[in-house]
């Protein structure tokens, strides 16, 4: 991996950094926002935006991590899929098999007609940077309104993550091994974390 752009704060710093913005303590013991802390509004504003959708959101849980994990797999994030590796299986109740079809999930029979649909509208977000009326209208037709606009502010969101943890440098959380569970990294990996 490429070395910092960034020195990262130290745990301790960290904390009390969260401490200072009012912030879930555990926030303070990602890389991610170690680094960010340099710039502690948007640390904030990003941490509160990501909270939002991980615990607010009208999309279902399992669709956005099967989305954050898609885009992880896409832009090369080792950073994104090995944060949401445990965390889409753990805590959102996703199993390891619908996670590792996210990697080629036009190919696959293991995931659903709405799987699918929210895939391909992640998949067209980030190649087009649109979603077309088409694809609108399949998502708000399995999902709803809001759930749709969610889908479209996850895709965005991630994304973000992936090029802030990307263009940083953001390196892997101690003792996490890059792209598990077997090591097969994304095609699109490289210069980045």
């Amino acid at each position: 991996m490429a070395e910092l752009r960034v020195e990262m704060f130290t745990e301790e710093d960290a904390c009390t950094k969260v401490e200072e913005l009012g912030m879930h303590e555990s926030i303070g013991k990602l890389n991610i926002f170690r680094t960010l802390f340099h710039r502690p509004k948007t640390a904030a504003a990003i941490s509160d935006l990501l909270l939002s959708l991980l615990l607010e959101a009208a999309l279902d849980h399992r669709l956005r991590e099967l989305v954050i994990m898609r885009i992880g797999w896409v832009t090369g994030c080792a950073y994104e899929w090995t944060q949401h590796w445990p965390i889409a299986q753990d805590i959102f109740g996703c199993n390891a098999e619908a996670l590792l079809a996210v990697r080629d999930w036009r190919a696959t029979d293991s995931l659903s007609d709405v799987d699918r649909t929210v895939l391909g509208a992640t998949d067209e977000l980030l190649e087009t940077g649109d979603l077309s009326d088409e694809s609108w209208t399949r998502c708000e037709s399995a999902l709803g309104r809001d759930a749709s606009i969610d889908l479209v502010a996850a895709v965005g969101t991630w994304q973000m993550i992936s090029k802030l943890a990307r263009g940083l440098r953001i390196p892997l959380e101690e003792g996490v091994a890059a792209w598990p569970p077997d090591g097969r990294a994304s095609p699109a990996e490289g210069g980045g974390a």
